[in-house]
């Protein structure tokens, strides 16, 4: 059965000014009070399914827009050369979808997810934008579990399955060692090779760091694939623990 439903309403990808527009009535159809929703599955498979498309400058300015919902700063306009409007005249659609069970196994959570993407008439940041914004456009109680989702689905290299959406379900796994636990700025300083010191770095020089190790993790520039999630992700969230200070 149908769990999600998110249409992303976009412009040709030729024209000259690019915009965006979300229908997310159907996003969180189905609540039984599980976290993560289906909607915010759906959400990350987007990401998780489009942001391997993304070369490493488009991928470390979607994840600063995510970063920027999370503190709930104001969203400047356009990002990647798209401006996100309410008007849809004139504008294609392109809708993506959750199926599953609507019940829960023995793990908690939901069974036989699949997704079905449209992807022809649109780009892939035009997709993974809606996703992001309609992460961001979550009610306040969800709002938080899909940005989460999202950012997970951007540092996820691999197909749209099962490991997938048990990553997913399974919460937020970027920080896995114990110093990240006890020491979160410490770690986040060793991460992005920022020095420790009696101040923290100024927010500019956290976001040069993180664009300039992003960069090196970015598959495309010769890091390995199957490392790629773990450090796209812990870089993310080291950038997320600094600018939060």
């Amino acid at each position: 059965m149908l769990l999600a439903e998110l249409d992303i309403f976009h412009s040709r990808p030729i024209v000259p000014t690019r915009r965006l527009a979300i229908d997310r009535t159907r996003l969180h159809a189905t609540s039984n009070g599980h976290a993560p929703t289906p909607g915010s599955l759906l959400l990350g498979a987007v990401c998780a399914r489009f942001s391997s498309e993304l070369a490493y400058e488009a991928l470390g300015e979607v994840t600063e827009l995510v970063h920027e919902l999370e503190l709930n700063q104001p969203i400047a306009q356009p990002r990647l050369r798209h401006r996100l409007q309410s008007d849809r005249v004139g504008l294609s659609r392109s809708r993506q979808r959750l199926y599953g069970n609507d019940t829960l196994n023995s793990s908690g959570s939901f069974e036989r997810l699949s997704c079905e993407f449209e992807s022809a008439r649109a780009t892939p940041s035009q997709l993974i934008l809606g996703a992001v914004y309609a992460a961001g456009m979550a009610a306040t109680l969800l709002r938080s579990e899909a940005l989460r989702a999202v950012r997970q689905g951007l540092a996820w290299r691999g197909d749209v399955g099962p490991a997938l959406f048990a990553y997913l379900s399974a919460g937020d796994l970027s920080i896995r060692s114990d110093l990240a636990v006890s020491d979160p700025v410490g770690w986040a300083l060793d991460i992005l090779g920022l020095e420790r010191a009696d101040q923290l770095p100024e927010h500019s020089v956290v976001r040069r760091c993180f664009r300039e190790a992003l960069r090196a993790a970015h598959p495309d520039l010769g890091a390995a694939a199957a490392e790629a999630a773990d450090r796209i992700a812990e870089l993310s969230e080291a950038r997320r623990i600094l600018l939060v200070q």
